[in-house]
């Protein structure tokens, strides 16, 4: 399954390792949302990893689940890299 992760993080030590956890498991698609093709296993995993680290009163952390349909068609414009994965595309 693919998910987009987002997380707004006010204490650097928190964010940094946020971001290092993400980086074990998706892309970085900008400064602070990643995308995710992982598992629900895998999914369960991280989402019980990030949830440890956060600040519940200040910091949030979002998921959005894509089904394979809805991240098939996932526009992609501007700067950056693109994924390899076969399901994005760009016009």
């Amino acid at each position: 399954m693919f998910y987009m992760v987002c997380y707004d993080i006010s204490d650097d030590g928190r964010r940094r390792d946020i971001q290092k956890t993400l980086e074990g498991y998706g892309k970085r698609v900008q400064f602070s949302v990643f995308d995710c093709d992982i598992s629900d296993v895998q999914y369960r995993t991280l989402r019980d990893k990030l949830l440890s680290i956060i600040d519940k009163d200040g910091d949030s952390v979002r998921f959005y689940p894509l089904c394979n349909a809805c991240s098939g068609k996932i526009e992609y414009r501007g700067a950056g890299s693109i994924s390899e994965d076969d399901r994005f595309f760009m016009i």
